[in-house]
């Protein structure tokens, strides 16, 4: 199995390309939004660690929110909660689809907390910052002070460019992406 980790900047369209390719799809974001709506045991976790914030079941979005807002440690204790069980999930993805040719990992902190492999194959997705921060306030619920925090925890788009394998220009447009995605598949099949 040949595993794609996608990267790249907050708003660079990483699950879009990601879904693109026609292969299974292990989304980090999406996981992390189903463990706030159904897993009592990540409620009592973040509860017991952030007991101002996380206050009911299901876990909502502004309770998250107004968590890493105040302070500055809290996403820290929110993704070590949190991404133990992203984790359990990937490898449960992985297995399920131990016989598919390929798969896609859109983890947006797949550098940063060491989920790669050495073995895996990194497809950088580039935008246009000015694309990026257009199509970022046109998000609902869109923090700046939230996105602020975040970038803050990601390495450089320019280190996570270098380590990758492949280089998608996404200008959002389909023709464009899909080309670029028939080009490493092409290579990666050689």
């Amino acid at each position: 199995m040949i595993r794609l980790g996608i990267l790249g900047d907050i708003g660079s369209g990483k699950s879009y390309v990601a879904n693109k390719f026609g292969y299974p799809v292990f989304n980090a974001d999406h996981e992390v939004s189903k463990l706030y709506k159904n897993n009592r045991k990540i409620f009592v976790k973040l509860n017991k660690k952030l007991p101002k914030h996380i206050r009911t079941y299901p876990i909502n979005k502004k309770q998250i929110t107004e968590a890493i807002l105040s302070n500055n440690i809290n996403l820290k204790k929110i993704i070590n909660i949190v991404h133990e069980e992203v984790r359990k999930k990937m490898k449960s993805f992985l297995k399920k689809n131990k016989k598919k040719k390929i798969v896609i990992l859109d983890i947006p902190l797949l550098l940063e907390n060491n989920i790669n492999n050495k073995k895996d194959i990194l497809v950088f997705v580039d935008s246009k910052k000015k694309e990026i921060q257009k199509r970022l306030i046109k998000r609902k619920n869109f923090n700046s002070k939230l996105f602020y925090k975040f970038k803050k925890i990601q390495l450089n788009p320019k280190f996570k460019k270098k380590k990758s394998n492949f280089i998608i220009k996404n200008d959002f447009t389909n023709k464009g992406v899909k080309e670029s995605i028939k080009r490493i598949l092409k290579e990666i099949h050689k």
